[in-house]
Order: structure tokens, then C-alpha cells, then sequence
């Protein structure tokens, strides 16, 4: 599915860029509203998101020129505004949803998908798997072996973006910019803990082990 990623910060228009395609997405991007209107009156995108506070013509406007042209896009509006009266103002003026800023990318990601099962494009597919650990993203149900596995939504988000990236080592900050967002102060520690946790949902009682530590390096999930 292609998405249209308007947001004039370069460098967390790279990062949440970078996501979405490792998510398997692609992806057109723009940092100002005028090009962003332009791409997304002239492109087929599954899901819009934008950034409100934009250069040329801000978030809002540019939701509502596509509602009056007819697009039906859904629209996840993004920005560092946080009141009600500003979430009212995006979802009036024709946003679907609306995340404020800083995310964390797991939520990006979630969102995304929700959006995406209203939109004209068919949603990513739903379902991961990694030698015999299967997971349904949309039920957010985790089985190995065919035995349920119970997980917080924390440690769900850290092995769904295991999964989806696997055999492909991931360093600490990657994942910390993923699940606890780019923002976020949180110490590498957390996630050696995270990944504790995994270990004894995920691996223990079984002989091949899943999630794999590269030293100096970061982790990786391989069957």
C-alpha cells in the first residue's frame, strides 16, 4: 500500500519515512503543503498523513481541499497541538484521526492500520509469522507452536516490529525510536528488559530460540 507522508521536519519526516517502508509500505513524502496538496489530489494513496503546521498551506486547509474535491482518503492529521479545540478543528475540517506529537511510531503504525482497512486500497496483510510463531496483528493474538501467548501491548509492538524485520539485526536506538517514540528519554536498559520479557513469553520451554542478541550490535528474530 502506498502512503503520502507530509511533514516539513526533515529529519522526523526521515525517521517516520524510514518506518513506514520497513513496515513494508511505500511511500511519497513532502515537506511543504503546496506539494503535499499537489500529491495528494494527483495520487492513489491508502492513507494521508499530515503534519498541521505546514509552510504554504497548512495541514488543515489541505484537509479540507481534498474533502471539497471529493477525496476520500483517510487522513491521520499529526502535530505538537494538543488541545481539544485543536483536535475539533482537525477532525472538522475532514482528518480521521489525529496524533499528537511526540508518538511513538508503534502507535503511528497502529493507527495507520485501522485507517487503511477504511480506505479504497487493500490493508497490509495481517498476519506475521517466524518459524512456527504466528501472530494476527489485527486480533493482536500471539501463538507458538499453537500454545496462546499473553502479552502486554508493550512487549506485543516489540515483537510485531521483530517480526517484521526478521533477520535483520536492529540496534537498541532503532527500537527505542520505534516503541517508546523518537522523543522519547527512555535508557537502552528498557529495552534489554523489554527483551527479557520476550524471551521468557516467547522462547522459554522451547528448543530453538527466537529472539537472538548480536553482540554490539543489537537483536534479531530468526527461526
Amino acid at each position: 500500500m502506498k502512503l503520502l507522508l507530509v511533514e516539513d521536519d526533515p529529519g522526523l519526516g526521515r525517521i517516520v519515512s524510514r518506518s513506514l517502508v520497513e513496515a513494508g509500505y511505500s511511500v511519497d513524502t513532502a515537506e511543504d503543503g503546496c506539494d503535499g496538496l499537489e500529491l495528494a489530489l494527483g495520487g492513489r494513496y491508502g492513507v494521508i498523513v499530515l503534519d498541521v503546521l505546514l509552510p504554504g498551506v497548512d495541514g488543515l486547509e489541505i484537509s479540507r481541499r481534498l474533502r471539497a474535491g471529493a477525496v476520500s482518503t483517510p487522513i491521520l492529521m499529526l502535530t505538537v497541538r494538543d488541545a481539544i479545540r485543536d483536535r475539533v478543528a482537525g477532525l472538522d475540517a475532514g482528518a480521521d484521526d489525529y496524533l499528537t506529537k511526540p508518538f511513538a511510531l508503534a502507535e503511528l503504525l497502529a493507527r495507520i492500520r485501522a485507517l487503511s482497512r477504511r480506505g479504497p486500497e487493500a490493508a497490509p496483510i495481517e498476519y506475521l509469522s517466524v518459524g512456527d510463531l504466528t501472530i494476527d496483528v489485527a486480533r493482536h493474538e500471539v501463538r507458538r507452536g499453537g500454545r496462546a501467548i499473553e502479552l502486554t501491548a508493550r512487549e506485543f509492538a516489540l515483537l510485531e516490529y521483530l517480526v517484521r524485520n526478521a533477520g535483520r539485526v536492529l540496534t537498541k536506538d532503532q527500537i527505542m525510536d520505534q516503541i517508546w517514540g523518537y522523543d522519547s528519554d527512555v535508557s537502552s536498559n528498557v529495552v534489554e528488559i523489554y527483551i527479557h520479557y520476550l524471551r521468557n513469553r516467547v522462547d522459554r520451554g522451547f528448543a530453538l530460540p527466537l529472539i537472538r542478541t548480536v553482540r554490539r550490535f543489537g537483536y534479531a528474530v530468526k527461526a
